[in-house]
């Protein structure tokens, strides 16, 4: 089993960082889909802190989100945001305690992943979630 393979098989909160309520962005495209295949899906925008999101309470912050599903953690911390916002998003994961940063397609943030590695969280980057989870229900 691939290092993603188990990630996604072990996980079952994650926190999606930048989620949009649009319905045509990816990160809602994204979030709806982990929703229908059985995860806990915590959106984390300050915009739309309070609102509800695909039926799910979103959260201003990564440290609100964690607070708010404790004692259970953070299993991913999915990434919709530029690679320059990469840096604040692995400390906040870290300080939350997640056990994952995951970086969406095209966010890459070497310095980021270096950190998040340090503290003993396991990284992906550029990589769908949606897409690796379908990869790994084609091959089961």
């Amino acid at each position: 089993m691939s290092n993603i393979a188990r990630i996604l098989q072990d996980s079952r909160i994650i926190a999606i960082v930048g989620m949009s309520d649009k319905p045509e962005r990816a990160s809602h495209e994204v979030a709806d889909y982990l929703l229908q295949h059985g995860y806990r899906v915590l959106p984390v925008n300050p915009a739309l802190a309070g609102k509800q999101v695909l039926g799910q309470h979103a959260y201003a912050s990564l440290t609100e989100a964690a607070v708010a599903v404790a004692p259970a953690r953070i299993d991913i911390v999915d990434c919709f945001r530029k690679p320059a916002d990469i840096l604040p998003i692995a400390e906040e994961a870290i300080a939350v305690q997640a056990r994952c940063l995951w970086l969406q397609l095209e966010v890459v943030n070497e310095e980021a992943a270096r950190l998040a590695r340090a503290a003993g969280l396991e990284v992906v980057m550029d990589h769908c979630t949606k897409i690796e989870h379908r990869k790994q229900a084609v091959a089961a």
